[in-house]
């Protein structure tokens, strides 16, 4: 649960200027909290006027949209937000006329299906722009750069020299992407040279770029597609990942934010915003550093020493994960979050072991495991509690298993009481409070900063590491 910052000086100012080409910046203001409406709205911008509010849609993450650590909306996308809704109120004075936009959290996959079911105004994301996606929405961009779709490695991979070279080969990559597009695309390519066509697997929903390129960096996931400009930008930070520039799998694309087809007001006033705004390497580098500088990464759960660490204790991860109703791999994940599987380890709080349980805790009626000194009754209370906690708090038919599993997470970071106020938050914002992804993980990250928030999501990647590591190596038996 230690919280490691890590400074990084980064140069490079070809990767870094793509990314604020088209549009400036300004501070977000209080006013600027996330309230999802949820009356649906599919009108142009004479319309959000009316209403005083622009809706975007966003996708949560370390660089474009998060919640610092007091509450105040941050990242590239806000920034660029903060800019639009300046200009929207030039010559706006009073408070309460002004037009505000309204941050929606969804996931990758879903910013196209609930743009066009009006759940939002605005994608705010840098989309590539793509011929099937144009048949649906309108995309703002100015065109004025292109970007290659490029192969990112582990490091350790080093006989991929070409597209060709792809023939046969598994390549992870973000759900709905246009990765996925393309690489659909180069297997028609290969299929006409008779070569065997790429394995396609789109990561799961939950998972953004950023984090596929910690999964490659620990080397379970070997790899994947990204856009140059930000591969180039995480091999800065990532020191086991490897950007392929030999081999582009679309080369010439374009990336913008989306709007709905024939949103013209909208479109027009957005445009007003691209034509001003200046190539300045000073913004650039200034807003690069404020979002990529200082972060905490994914720690290498793949490893050799890791895996063995992993098999010493699987036995018990599966024992206690069948008595109480739990995936073994996911407790062993946590465990891994909590403690990297060190039964030696104590916190500054006297939490003990693997499970980095409190002796008090491990003592209460609810779990009743009085020694937690044995890695044994260390694993067994701790799978104990999160049971406790899963059924007391989270056992409402409304929440999906994965849910609870993620709420239970939560809970045992930061307390049942704690999560409990989030899911009313996030009921309040207008969020599902029976859903944490996109949802309740926005109201977390708004009370108590992105320590909860990073947990839950460290543990979901250590647990989809440890499903593809353990899928990888039962092929490799068969």
């Amino acid at each position: 649960m230690s919280n490691t910052n890590k400074k990084i000086k980064i140069i490079g100012f070809l990767s870094i200027l793509f990314l604020f080409l088209f549009l400036s910046f300004s501070n977000s203001t209080a006013e600027t909290l996330l309230k999802q409406v949820i009356k649906t709205h599919t009108d142009d911008l004479s319309g959000m006027t009316k209403r005083k509010k622009i809706r975007a849609l966003v996708t949560y993450s370390r660089t474009d949209f998060f919640f610092s650590d007091n509450g105040t909306p941050k990242g590239l996308q806000v920034d660029l937000l903060n800019e639009y809704e300046k200009q929207l109120n030039a010559n706006i004075k009073k408070e309460s006329e002004k037009i505000r936009i309204q941050y929606i959290p969804t996931t990758f996959d879903r910013l196209i299906p609930d743009l066009l079911e009006g759940k939002g105004d605005i994608i705010a994301s840098l989309m590539t722009i793509t011929p099937q996606r144009e048949q649906k929405i309108d995309f703002v961009s100015g065109r004025m750069a292109n970007v290659k779709e490029l192969l990112v490695t582990h490091k350790s991979i080093n006989d991929i020299n070409s597209v060709e070279d792809l023939a046969g080969k598994e390549i992870y990559v973000l759900k709905g992407s246009s990765y996925v597009e393309h690489l659909k695309e180069l297997n028609k390519l290969l299929l006409s040279k008779q070569l065997a066509a790429i394995k396609i697997t789109e990561a799961d929903s939950h998972l953004k770029t950023e984090d596929i390129f910690e999964l490659v960096n620990t080397g379970v996931v070997k790899l994947t597609v990204a856009d140059g400009y930000k591969a180039r930008i995480w091999a800065k930070v990532l020191p086991d990942i490897k950007v392929v520039d030999a081999v582009a799998i679309k080369s010439g694309t374009h990336i913008g934010w989306a709007i709905r087809k024939n949103s013209l007001e909208l479109k027009k006033s957005l445009n007003k915003l691209i034509k001003k705004v200046k190539k300045g390497t000073y913004l650039g580098n200034l807003f690069f550093n404020r979002y990529y500088k200082k972060d905490r990464w994914i720690k290498n759960a793949n490893t050799a020493k890791e895996r063995n660490k992993l098999l010493e204790f699987m036995d018990l991860f599966k024992k206690y994960g069948d008595k109480y109703g739990f995936d073994a791999l996911a407790i062993a994940a946590q465990g891994y979050q909590e403690s990297q599987l060190d039964q030696k380890k104590k916190s500054h709080r006297g939490a003990m072991g693997i499970m980095q349980l409190l002796p008090s805790t491990a003592a209460d009626k609810n779990v009743d495991i009085a020694d937690i000194s044995s890695v044994e009754n260390n694993i067994h209370a701790g799978v104990k509690y999160m049971a406790f906690l899963r059924d007391r708090y989270f056992s409402d038919a409304q929440i999906s298993s994965e849910d609870q599993m993620a709420f239970s997470w939560a809970a045992y970071n930061a307390g049942p009481a704690k999560v409990r106020k989030m899911r009313a938050k996030a009921k309040q914002m207008g969020l599902n409070p029976n859903i944490w992804y996109s949802n309740v993980e926005v109201a977390a990250a708004k009370m108590v900063g992105r320590e909860t928030v990073e947990y839950v999501s460290n543990i979901f990647k250590y647990y989809i590491a440890y499903s593809l590591a353990q899928q990888y190596m039962s092929k490799a038996t068969k």
